[in-house]
């Protein structure tokens, strides 16, 4: 009999602490916070570079007030447009505060081509203007309240991403640089050191504007250098290949360059293990 007291007394010993337990893990479960949605918004920045008014646009979650890092990106031949915004705002979505730079000044855009290409040889031609206008851009950037200015990457597109690598080889601050089809005849080639952060090149394999031996030179600095770098030839993918609007802009201009799904998918996610690598 007192084998069965002791077996009850424990029994109930059990129960009665366990209960407690169960009760504290409610409680628990009931106070903890409710997930604060993503409020993804994008503003104009006006900053200025050797007098030009620049006018880029930033985007970042205004429910998110802590400290991330930034990242600029910097827009095709045509100009800050749509585009680039738009691809700010999914760095934004990704937990980075992006600025949309505008290397051309006053927001302006090309309606063609050639007028395209006079813009963008307007400010690479003067590199240490381009450069002046780029860390304006990164100085803007740094400066915002949500931002950590000890973490800092740059993404380009076509012209941008010429620039974005030009700007790592000439030594600028950033941890990490993206280029998508950008141009590989850049003004600006590394030199031992100079290329401070990882570096990403997504470019078409069937691309017509970059040359095997544009291809061939950049990688044969890159590595004199001692950068840290990653190249990749998207097969099939033609310039631009990361625009929805390329197919279009073909069409209308005669130009050999394509949208491709695939080679835009695989080369965002490139740049998202870059990023996560980095910061």
């Amino acid at each position: 009999m007192k084998k069965h007291t002791n077996t009850l007394l424990a029994v109930l010993f059990i129960a009665a602490c366990s209960t407690p337990a169960k009760e504290e893990s409610n409680t628990s479960e009931a106070e903890q916070p409710a997930k604060v949605e993503k409020d993804i918004v994008g503003k104009p920045i006006s900053y200025t570079a050797d007098s030009i008014n620049m006018n880029g646009y930033i985007v970042e979650d205004v429910n998110d007030s802590t400290k991330k890092p930034g990242i600029l990106v910097v827009h095709e031949w045509w100009g800050h447009n749509d585009y680039s915004r738009a691809r700010a705002a999914m760095l934004a979505d990704l937990g980075y505060v992006a600025l949309a730079v505008d290397m051309y000044g006053d927001g302006k855009q090309a309606a063609h081509p050639d007028e395209a290409g006079e813009f963008a040889s307007m400010v690479m031609g003067n590199f240490e203007g381009a450069k002046m206008r780029f860390e304006a851009a990164l100085k803007a950037l740094k400066n915002h309240p949500n931002v950590d200015a000890e973490k800092i990457g740059a993404i380009g597109y076509c012209f941008g991403g010429s620039v974005v690598l030009s700007m790592a080889n000439a030594g600028c601050d950033l941890d990490a640089v993206a280029s998508f089809h950008g141009g590989l005849g850049l003004p600006v080639m590394p030199k031992p050191g100079s290329v401070k952060g990882k570096v990403l090149v997504a470019n078409g394999a069937d691309d017509t504007f970059i040359s095997a031996q544009q291809i061939n030179d950049f990688k044969a600095a890159m590595d004199a250098a001692g950068a840290d770098y990653k190249f990749i030839n998207y097969k099939g993918a033609l310039h631009s290949f990361t625009s929805k609007e390329a197919n279009e802009l073909a069409e209308k201009f005669d130009m050999n360059i394509a949208y491709n799904a695939e080679a835009d998918s695989a080369s965002w996610e490139e740049m998202k293990v870059l990023f996560s690598r980095v910061f």
